[in-house]
């Protein structure tokens, strides 16, 4: 749609000196709202970078227990009445019908209030409501010492978008040995899980087992449980976890590396290979 980025006019000041001024052309990300619609009525509205939409909505319903398969959705279409001042479609609003055997979202799921960029879009806050939605025990991930900080690096050279901008956060599926499977980029890190998510729900490859999600951000109790939804064995991220996070991975028995730089981390749950 070529909407993710814009080029706006940015005064870069430098300061030593004397102070100087440049003002010149600066690409920087899109930053605009989701609205998903589940069977008419509007399940909730999440801002986030354009591109992916579908995915999105995929893990995003995928990780809150309303659907089990790529094929629990019979249809995805943008909202042709959603328009901008020159009548142009904003492809802000996403439409999905549920198969006639799933059940329809309850009030409980539906979230009116806007959700942000850095607070995506919220789950459960409930360690044991998540687990009862887990149909299967998640596979444990090993994690191999060695590997496990060279991942956000890994993560890091497929972050085109980042390269450009410097204002977007990456998720990362990669297999029990490294290799970046499905890697996305969004202004919210839980975007970008979902986005990541919706891809794998789509290729028929969930649960994600033996398999590491990688994110460039903290470990969110949001994303914690994204990841225990979606059956991945560990995961891996940049900055820290909340102590909620921690228990459910514990609880789960997902592995949860935190603090990752290079040639060290710290393992907050699960195993290392020895």
């Amino acid at each position: 749609m070529g909407r993710i980025t814009r080029n706006l006019a940015v005064t870069r000041v430098q300061v030593g000196e004397t102070i100087e001024t440049d003002t010149r052309a600066d690409t920087v990300v899109v930053e605009e709202p989701l609205e998903i619609r589940v069977s008419g009525p509007t399940l909730t509205t999440t801002m986030r970078t354009p591109g992916q939409d579908i995915e999105l909505a995929h893990g995003f319903l995928y990780g809150e227990g309303l659907i089990r398969s790529a094929q629990d959705v019979t249809r995805a279409r943008y909202c042709a009445g959603a328009t901008g001042p020159q009548g142009e479609n904003t492809y802000n609003v996403l439409e999905l019908d549920l198969a006639s055997s799933v059940r329809a979202p309850g009030l409980e799921n539906i979230r009116l209030t806007p959700t942000t960029s850095a607070c995506g879009v919220c789950g459960s806050t409930s360690i044991e409501q998540i687990l009862t939605r887990r149909e299967t025990p998640l596979t444990p991930v090993r994690l191999n010492p060695r590997l496990v900080p060279e991942l956000p690096e890994r993560l890091r050279a497929q972050q085109k978008l980042f390269r450009k901008t410097g204002a977007v956060h990456a998720a990362g599926a990669f297999s029990a040995d490294g290799e970046p499977l499905v890697v996305r980029e969004d202004i919210g890190r839980h975007n970008a899980a979902d986005k990541v998510i919706g891809a794998l729900l789509l290729d028929d490859a969930l649960p994600a087992e033996n398999r590491i999600l990688v994110m460039s951000s903290r470990a969110s109790f949001e994303l914690v449980q994204k990841a225990v939804m979606a059956g991945f064995g560990a995961l891996v991220a940049v900055s820290a976890p909340s102590s909620l996070a921690i228990e459910l991975a514990r609880s789960s028995g997902l592995a949860l590396a935190g603090f990752t730089r290079s040639g060290r981390f710290n393992l907050y749950a699960g195993e290392l290979e020895h």
